[in-house]
């Protein structure tokens, strides 16, 4: 199906995001402060960017983990079905979990996903989002931390896209239709 033309307008700058994820990691030191091994299970595909900038401001034991759930396909409107395309490969149990989150729309893909860890018994579970739609949920979930609140905006950037497109682009920006 081809696509509407578009343009895309900065909502928030590469020097915002940065600033704020050096702010987030301070308050995750603190949380998983003394853990010896905190898993940090970036959730695929559009957390990879934020999840490769946050591991490195984080001066813990870390081990990178990936899980893939799907809820939009290629639209731009979540389907509120939540299917695991690929899960973790290593256990969770009684170890420190950090869930990460490109954006927490409807509520739904972090809702199950937590859930659904939570039943592999790990010590502590917490989860972080870059950009949060809080008008936009239908589930009684909030990421533990959250970088930035946004409106109801289609957003694409830092690893989020749109139908695989604009995810290499340095800032989130707004999908504006043509």
């Amino acid at each position: 199906m081809p696509q509407r033309p578009y343009v895309i307008d900065q909502m928030i700058s590469a020097k915002s995001i940065a600033a704020r994820i050096e702010e987030l990691s301070h308050v995750l030191q603190d949380e998983f402060n003394g853990t010896n091994k905190l898993v940090v299970v970036g959730l695929l595909r559009g957390s990879f960017v934020f999840i490769a900038d946050l591991v490195r401001e984080l001066d813990l034991p870390i081990e990178v983990d990936f899980l893939e759930a799907s809820s939009y396909g290629d639209g731009m409107e979540s389907s509120r079905e939540v299917r695991i395309l690929k899960d973790l490969r290593g256990a969770i149990e009684n170890r420190d979990v950090l869930v990460v989150e490109d954006i927490v729309d409807t509520g739904h893909t972090l809702n199950h996903v937590t859930k659904m860890l939570l039943t592999r018994n790990p010590a502590r579970l917490k989860s972080v989002a870059l950009l949060d739609k809080p008008s936009r949920r239908e589930v009684d979930f909030r990421a533990d931390y959250v970088g930035f609140d946004i409106p109801d905006e289609f957003v694409v950037g830092y690893g989020i896209d749109f139908a695989q497109r604009n995810r290499n682009l340095p800032y989130i920006g707004k999908v504006r239709f043509t």
